[in-house]
């Protein structure tokens, strides 16, 4: 990783993803922004283009929910910021499957938790429908069901505590 990370209390850091990710789901939307910016918030990275990136990768990319979960993707942004293949690297082919590697354990925990890693299949698994935000009438139906209270909080602190519990395993803290 670019930066060692320095944590006193990892259960407080923990405790802290989810709760920040939730809330900034909750209170400003865009589920792959939500999970950057918590992340970013936590591990101290200052980076606007990672930030702004992300952006349309929500709600399974530019909002079609037929992608991959934002939330997922905000994760595996982050990952690849700390852990992907360098630029050198890729001049010279030379391949770095790290970040692919601690990617594909992110993906598992959500096809563990939701039966999938598609925006509308998890939307469908948490709402037993899924929504489509294009639509205004789909739009206002997701909120009334509690999309931004609770539910699509509830899977962007979750992405923000599994991305983060990656990362401290990689760095050598096994304890989370």
């Amino acid at each position: 990783m670019k930066n060692k990370i320095k944590i006193e209390n990892r259960k407080e850091l923990i405790e802290k993803a989810y709760k920040l990710g939730f809330e900034y789901e909750k209170s400003s939307h865009y589920c792959a922004q939500c999970v950057v910016a918590t992340l970013q918030n936590i591990l101290q990275i200052k980076d606007e283009s990672l930030f702004r990136a992300s952006y349309p990768l929500s709600g399974g990319l530019g909002s079609t929910t037929q992608g991959t979960c934002g939330a997922l993707s905000g994760g595996a942004m982050v990952l690849g910021y700390l852990y992907g293949r360098e630029r050198h690297e890729f001049e010279r082919g030379i391949s770095n499957k790290k970040a692919a590697l601690l990617s594909k354990r992110l993906y598992e925990r959500f096809v563990q938790e939701y039966g999938s890693c598609i925006c509308r299949n998890i939307q469908t698994r948490l709402f037993g429908r899924s929504f489509d935000f294009w639509n205004e009438d789909d739009k206002k139906l997701f909120e009334e069901a509690g999309g931004h209270k609770d539910k699509c909080p509830a899977v962007v602190g979750k992405a923000c505590v599994w991305t983060l519990e990656i990362i401290l395993s990689e760095e050598g803290d096994d304890s989370v």
